[in-house]
């Protein structure tokens, strides 16, 4: 009898899953031995700074030792993490740590599992022969950029010296690329090379050329053979973990792939799924990009990870943990608020509970899982059991493809944010900005209002200053840039860099 072992090859210390091939078998044969795994969404507090995370993946990985403790058949599915800013200490990595960690953290920090790579020489490679197609009178503008897992700040803005004319080109981190999210959003091979050939190289008089008009795109999709699967592998206590796709919810996706959540729901009972930095990027993410447009699982539960100190040492930032816990359960999402402790915070809890019980959350979740692991959180998952045993509503899984793109922006602001449309501003240029990616799209038969809108903003705010009173918080529109393959355009709202430095440590 065929099983997932058939699609399961070692790649070094872990193991590869061709994803594809199960998914597309088990379509094939409906008999087949499946599970229809329930996903919980994993997000957080928005950081009170860019470099400090808030422990999701290392609640991530506690709660599916909880979980399997209490003889349920949980897995995690995590984000491949930018190793050039992991690795270089700038803040946490996808591989949680203390008792709450991965067997060989280190392939996934420093990016071993080969998806990060692949995918970099890929793009790398679609720029080159971008560059070549200038040379041939093909294109006069490159609209891709090169990427890279080290930042450079040199990077950011380049140019390529052509005799008398010169053609700027620019350089970003791999996981923020239009081919991640191709990656991460496509269900079959045959779906990345459609929406590779969709990319848009370049400008040709001010017409727009994407690459299926002049490469032959099995050049790209075999460079991918293998960072399209799912690496497995697994915590110290030996709950499995999938770990496929990028980070960075601030300035992209921030989600794993599509298709490591849909298998993994197909092997396990729960599957608890990392999404970037705080509920405000990676859980709206997860929410109005992979489900409302793409079909991905409504979680059937969330948990919101805080540190003590980001919730409650700021009065003037106190706001945005009970916003975000709230605002998932208006969806209907039964939300759990978890507070992550760190060493000296043991004597914090009976008064972070009481305000947890001012605030009317759910019964909070306590505990130092760096420290206790999946042994702090078992006892206190009674509620949670519970609420994965209810059918879960999907009222609010409604696509908005068609929307117009300000109007949609306006909506995310209103719904992740708590900023109403009247203090939605345009700063100067966004108007131009999006009129030439309007035409960009018109000229390339796109919808522009049919894209999914990725906001790009700062990972430590919500707002253009989240200190102000609620009256007075805005969000302000900058840029427009159109990513065609990925059937998704991003709108900038606050400063954020898709190609940060590390710091030094």
């Amino acid at each position: 009898m065929t099983g997932i072992e058939e699609f399961t090859s070692q790649y070094g210390l872990v193991r590869k899953i061709d994803a594809f091939g199960y998914l597309d078998y088990l379509k094939s044969n409906p008999d087949a031995p499946r599970k229809h795994g329930k996903v919980v969404l994993v997000t957080a507090d928005t950081p009170l700074k860019a470099s400090r995370g808030e422990g999701k993946t290392t609640t991530t990985i506690a709660l599916i030792d909880a979980l399997n403790a209490r003889g349920i058949d949980a897995a995690a599915v995590l984000r491949q993490p930018s190793m050039g800013i992991t690795a270089a200490g700038s803040k946490g990595g996808a591989s949680g740590g203390g008792k709450a960690s991965l067997t060989h953290p280190e392939l996934i920090d420093w990016g071993l599992c080969g998806e990060m790579a692949a995918i970099a020489a890929a793009q790398n490679l679609l720029v080159s022969f971008a560059e070549k197609a200038v040379d041939e009178g093909r294109l006069d503008t490159i609209l891709v950029p090169r990427v890279s897992e080290v930042p450079s700040r040199s990077l950011r803005q380049i140019a390529v010296d052509r005799g008398k004319n010169d053609v700027p080109e620019r350089v970003v981190l791999t996981p923020t690329c239009e081919l991640m999210q191709i990656v991460v959003l496509s269900r079959s091979m045959d779906e990345i090379g459609r929406r590779v050939a969709a990319m848009i190289a370049g400008t040709k008089d001010g017409k727009p050329v994407a690459f299926g008009e002049f490469i032959d795109l099995w050049r790209i999709t075999n460079m991918l053979a293998d960072a399209v699967k799912p690496a497995l592998t697994e915590t110290l206590n030996g709950s499995p973990v999938y770990v496929h796709g990028g980070p960075f919810a601030n300035v992209s996706l921030g989600i794993p792939t599509l298709v490591a959540v849909e298998m993994a729901c197909a092997l396990h009972d729960v599957v608890v799924v990392e999404a970037g930095y705080g509920a405000d990027a990676g859980a709206q993410k997860w929410l109005d990009i992979a489900c409302r447009e793409y079909g991905a699982q409504w979680p059937s539960a969330a948990v919101v990870v805080t540190r003590a100190s980001t919730w409650r040492d700021d009065p003037s930032l106190s706001w945005r943990y009970p916003f975000h816990v709230q605002r998932l359960e208006n969806y209907d999402i039964p939300t759990f608020p978890l507070i992550n402790l760190w060493e000296g915070e043991d004597d914090q809890v009976d008064s972070l509970r009481a305000t947890a019980a001012e605030l009317d959350f759910r019964e909070p979740i306590v505990g130092n899982l760096f420290r206790d692991g999946g042994e702090a959180l078992a006892p206190q998952l009674d509620g949670f059991v519970a609420a994965l045993g209810q059918s879960s509503s999907a009222a609010q899984f409604h696509s908005r493809k068609g929307m117009e793109l300000v109007e949609n922006v306006k909506w995310i602001a209103k719904s992740a944010y708590g900023v109403p449309e009247d203090r939605v501003l345009l700063k100067d240029g966004f108007t131009e900005s999006l009129v030439a990616a309007r035409e960009l799209c018109r000229e390339a038969g796109i919808a522009i209002d049919d894209l999914a809108v990725v906001a790009v903003k700062s990972p430590a705010t919500m707002t253009d200053d989240d200190t102000r009173p609620e009256d007075e918080r805005t969000v302000t529109l900058k840029k427009v840039e159109v990513h065609a393959g990925a059937g998704v355009v991003h709108v900038n709202l606050t400063t954020s860099l898709t190609t940060p430095m590390p710091k030094i440590v």
